[in-house]
């Protein structure tokens, strides 16, 4: 008997999720048909897209703003799906602003199933209520999320976390140095400046700074990573303003980790990718003024980078906003660069918190509990 499921995510790092969770899902029963929300991973894992993401993420309360009819009419898209097809189940996966307002509207009419939990731990903690009110089961991925949910009384199970099945290189490390053109006695540094248009204008030209007065101390080379769906030319845009000698590598995110002898990294799942591949790094993150007033109020937690908050302390130095200046983030990075004590005690945290994260195959344990729950 065929089995549908409507999956929503609303951005690249979601719809990588989501198209781990979709294979999974099929793989265990052939009779699923799944509709999305989505885009090229859901496609690839063999999704029917409803609606492509492509322009569905926002950064900051003012972007929300400029999309709002485009949310409305994704909004009313999903319900009318909802009644022609009556799924058996629907699974929002991140995308909160969005995906709860959708809960609220369908109303427990079908099953609601949350993979990869809204930060409510972190801010907004109202959001709980909205959570155990319109969501029948929680799939969170980090261990401290199922504690911190089953306070509240809501039905919540940590499958483990899904990029310990993706953080891998495809390349040996002496392969990757020549395909990049990079020396093999010279330091390397990665920037990571982050996936969207936003983000990168505003970090990117930090991080070279700092790259530019790194150089001047140590014979260090750079390379910047670029997501495949970000234009070429804002990178040369910026590189060639600061003219500071940095490769752009496009889609080899873990290879270029994996020569990494230390990163620059904006707040966001990379945080994590780094730390799990065991590479020291300071987290980066600068925003519009306005946006910044607005949601830094509502941060209760003392950390804003992921490995920081799993590790429950300061494993990689944080310059946020006004902190986000290139010299103290080039002294910092020497600093502990030049320790080797120092850099011995952070591979030490970094194992630790990869034990944090569970085991692998987390997409596998989520698949299994959401099938169990529609049968």
């Amino acid at each position: 008997m065929e089995k549908k499921i409507i999956i929503v995510s609303g951005e690249a790092s979601g719809d990588l999720q989501a198209g781990l969770l979709i294979s999974k899902l099929k793989e265990l029963d052939s009779n699923v048909k799944v509709f999305s929300v989505g885009g090229e991973y859901s496609r690839k894992a063999g999704a029917q897209i409803i609606r492509d993401i492509k322009g569905l993420s926002v950064l900051g309360f003012f972007d929300v703003l400029k999309k709002l009819g485009e949310f409305k009419k994704l909004m009313r898209l999903v319900l009318d799906k909802i009644k022609e097809i009556e799924p058996e189940a629907i699974i929002f996966v991140d995308f909160s602003g969005f995906n709860l307002r959708l809960a609220k509207k369908i109303n427990k009419r079908i099953k609601t199933i949350y993979y990869i939990s809204p930060q409510v731990w972190a801010s907004r903690p109202g959001r709980i209520k909205t959570i155990k009110k319109f969501i029948d089961k929680m799939l969170v991925i980090f261990k401290f999320e199922q504690d911190f949910y089953k306070k509240f009384g809501i039905d919540a199970e940590f499958v483990g976390h899904p990029l310990l099945d993706i953080v891998q290189p495809a390349l040996t490390k002496a392969q990757a140095l020549k395909e990049f053109g990079l020396k093999e006695d010279a330091p390397v540094f990665a920037l990571l400046p982050g996936s969207r248009v936003s983000e990168i204008k505003a970090i990117l030209p930090i991080m070279l700074k700092a790259a530019g007065l790194i150089k001047e101390k140590i014979p260090a080379q750079f390379i910047i990573s670029k997501p495949s769906h970000i234009d070429n030319s804002l990178y040369e845009r910026i590189v060639s303003q600061l003219k500071i000698e940095a490769r752009v590598i496009e889609a080899k995110q873990y290879d270029l980790l994996n020569i990494a002898d230390f990163v620059l990294v904006a707040s966001g799942t990379a945080t994590l990718e780094a730390a799990i591949m065991q590479k020291p790094n300071v987290i980066i993150y600068k925003m519009g003024l306005l946006n910044y007033l607005l949601y830094r109020p509502l941060i209760k937690i003392p950390f804003i980078g992921m490995e920081n908050i799993v590790a429950g302390k300061l494993v990689a130095p944080e310059f946020i906003q006004f902190q986000a200046r290139p010299k103290l983030i080039a002294e910092k990075i020497l600093e502990i660069f030049q320790d080797k004590k120092r850099l011995a005690d952070i591979g030490k945290d970094f194992r630790e918190l990869k034990e944090k994260l569970g085991p692998a195959q987390a997409p596998l344990r989520a698949a299994k509990s959401i099938l169990a729950l529609i049968n």
